[in-house]
């Protein structure tokens, strides 16, 4: 017996929509099981470089420093917000984006300087305009993405194995990479270690995208493997647990999203 989900995910030319294919469960002691999405949408798309976002009438797409904001249906570009060439603004390297209550938030980073700060930038979703930022500074790494889900915010801190130009020592380590979940003002509350097998998957990288679905499991990427990883947060202690594998030949990791507007 099978659920069948819908998300959408944005990669280098264009975004994809696919229907997962996932047991209803699924026992976080045995190997995770892997399954295959179906592709059944794709659009061009110009800024899928990082992350993607969706709401009832729009998807957008997002580069370092561009969000693109879509017609859904079409696919047509509508709106752009343009911060400028990389490293010529206020902000650097967006990486994803979740719609709630008629606003964009985006998690942003310093990647790849050192130390790494981070940030949530708040967009209207219908004109791009700015209006608000909450800055976490340095603390456990590079926030790679954001969501809500059971009334708190959620997201991962990525750390790297990956040597940065000018650097001499591992852009904070792969295994440093953490989940957390925030209060309303997004105050950490609790925070937890991916497996060391997902980790690797991950190497020398980090997790990229992550969002939940409904059906209460937390879906996430790395930035390279054409995979998404099924994961729960565990009853006890303190590393989430690996629940399945989803292969998505169409994409190369980076961000994931939802489309919470509809059940179809």
């Amino acid at each position: 017996m099978h659920n069948y989900y819908r998300y959408c995910k944005g990669l280098t030319a264009s975004l994809v929509c696919a229907v997962l294919l996932l047991p209803v469960s699924a026992s976080a002691q045995a190997p995770a099981p892997v399954y295959e999405a179906r592709l059944l949408h794709e659009f061009s798309t110009f800024d899928a470089r990082q992350g993607v976002a969706v709401n009832e009438r729009y998807f957008y797409a997002v580069n370092n420093t561009r969000i693109t904001q879509h017609d859904k249906l079409s696919g047509e570009a509508l709106l752009q917000w343009d911060g400028g060439p990389e490293g010529s603004g206020l902000l650097t390297h967006l990486d994803g984006a979740v719609v709630m209550d008629g606003k964009l938030y985006a998690p942003h980073s310093n990647y790849p300087q050192w130390p790494m700060t981070s940030s949530i930038e708040i967009r209207d979703a219908e004109s791009l305009q700015h209006v608000g930022s909450h800055s976490f500074g340095v603390q456990l790494g590079s926030l790679t993405w954001v969501d809500y889900h059971d009334g708190y915010w959620w997201g991962t801190f990525g750390n790297y194995d990956i040597v940065q130009d000018g650097q001499s020592e591992p852009y904070g380590t792969t295994a440093a990479t953490t989940l957390v979940k925030f209060n309303a003002d997004f105050t950490i509350l609790e925070q937890w270690q991916y497996p060391a097998a997902l980790q690797e998957r991950f190497t020398p990288m980090s997790n990229s995208g992550g969002s939940w679905g409904p059906d209460g499991y937390l879906y996430i990427t790395g930035h390279d493997h054409p995979e998404i990883y099924v994961v729960q947060i565990p009853e006890q202690g303190s590393q989430v647990q690996w629940l399945a594998t989803v292969t998505v030949p169409q994409i190369e990791g980076q961000g994931i999203a939802w489309d919470r507007s509809t059940d179809a």
